[in-house]
């Protein structure tokens, strides 16, 4: 049994008056111990399934209307609020994008870590304990930056707050959403190396959500490629970057420069992932794609396994 499963998923969001799906049959699975990365643009749906896993989104304005989400052999969607909370932090910790804005301001970081240890238990909402979580996360001189305000700290070192919150108490699943925008190259290479550091020694499974393959390339088991609402690409990391079946994860490799090869032009996607309610009625990719046909945008590709545990959503996957 997996840790996670999500099981053909379908959340939607009240727009105008209406309900406009966001999500659409998302299926995935996080192996006890496993890394697995979920790709794509922005706005393509990553972050709302990732939230979803732990019921983060506010109902209304979204709602859940198909799937299931289990974890650990439970449904999530059947949960009463009561058994969320155990669910939220002991068993499925959150590293959100951004943390200048997702710490509170008005708080030193040493009160919020201690906020999430007192959940845990108690005992453990001392100065001692606090000071222990940041040094996990490589935070020099942990007493005094215990004190100090997130505005006193870099953007790395309130990147490694979040996480030292989100593992305070000691989760089974860490979901990281875009853990490193925003931050400088050498600082988002520090920030990954911590975060599978953390989760080897802390043995937990991890969501990682990105839109950078490279990133995906250096930390992943499991790669699901994501756009427009739909999984299109599924596989393990090494073989998906080296033979991608999807014109749409060809596209993604193309667009990334790599170091040590001749300088060349960069293959640009052309347009934009499509906004909600305006998804094209066969293939969602079939606008931008380069070996569309004309029956791409007249119907729906189906998921298929060309090689075992290794899928894609194209009728027509690329050899």
């Amino acid at each position: 049994m997996s840790l996670l499963e999500i099981d053909q998923l379908q959340i939607d969001f009240r727009l105008r008056g209406d309900w406009v799906r966001a999500v659409d049959g998302v299926s995935l699975r996080v192996e006890a111990g496993q890394t697995v990365c979920l790709v794509g643009e922005s706005g393509c749906g990553k972050s709302i399934t990732a939230l979803s896993v732990a019921r983060l989104l506010h109902t209304p304005p979204a709602r859940y209307s198909g799937g299931q989400i289990r974890f650990d052999g439970t449904d999530v969607l059947t949960l009463p609020e009561s058994d969320l909370v155990r669910l939220r932090g002991p068993a499925v910790g959150y590293v959100f994008q951004d943390p200048g804005t997702s710490l509170n301001p008005v708080m030193t970081v040493g009160s919020q870590i201690r906020e999430a240890l007192y959940l845990k238990d108690p005992n453990l909402a001392n100065p001692t304990e606090v000071a222990r979580r940041l040094e996990w996360v490589g935070i020099p001189d942990p007493e005094r930056r215990a004190r100090d305000y997130p505005h006193q700290m870099s953007g790395g070192m309130q990147q490694r707050v979040m996480i030292a919150m989100a593992l305070a108490q000691e989760p089974r699943l860490l979901i990281a959403d875009e853990p490193t925008t925003a931050l400088d190259v050498t600082i988002q290479a520090q920030i990954l190396e911590l975060l599978v550091d953390m989760k080897q020694r802390r043995g937990m499974a991890m969501l990682l959500i990105t839109h950078n393959l490279g990133v995906a390339r250096s930390v992943a088991d499991q790669v699901l490629v994501m756009y427009a609402g739909q999984i299109v690409e599924a596989g393990p990391v090494a073989e998906l970057l080296a033979a991608p079946r999807h014109p749409y994860t060809r596209a993604l490799i193309a667009s990334v420069p790599e170091l040590g090869h001749a300088t060349h032009r960069l293959q640009g996607i052309p347009g934009v992932v499509p906004s909600l309610g305006h998804w094209n009625a066969g293939c969602r990719f079939a606008p931008r794609c380069n070996q569309a046909r004309p029956e791409c945008s007249v119907n729906a590709p189906g998921w298929t396994e060309p090689t075992p545990g290794h899928g894609v959503r194209c009728p027509y996957p690329i050899n």
